[in-house]
């Protein structure tokens, strides 16, 4: 039973992994930003691989700091 709850975590993280990416590939930010970015998500992306309790809580994080970026909020030095 349990499986079967880690198996809808890992395809939930998977999805949201798939949708940051695509985020920040559509942001209007300078590269130095998009890099910054990208490097988060690779990081998240190594943290699934050995907690994807952990990740999938990271993951929600850098999705609401992808909303700042959204409104306009977030710059450079905020990463």
């Amino acid at each position: 039973m349990e499986h079967d709850g880690q198996l809808q975590l890992y395809a939930a993280v998977a999805d949201q992994l798939k949708e940051a990416h695509a985020r920040v590939r559509s942001l209007q930010v300078p590269e130095g930003v998009r890099m910054a970015l990208t490097r988060k998500l690779l990081a998240i992306t190594a943290v699934a691989k050995h907690d994807l309790a952990a990740a999938a809580r990271r993951l929600e994080r850098f999705m609401a700091d992808l909303d700042d970026f959204d409104e306009g909020s977030r710059s450079e030095e905020e990463l």
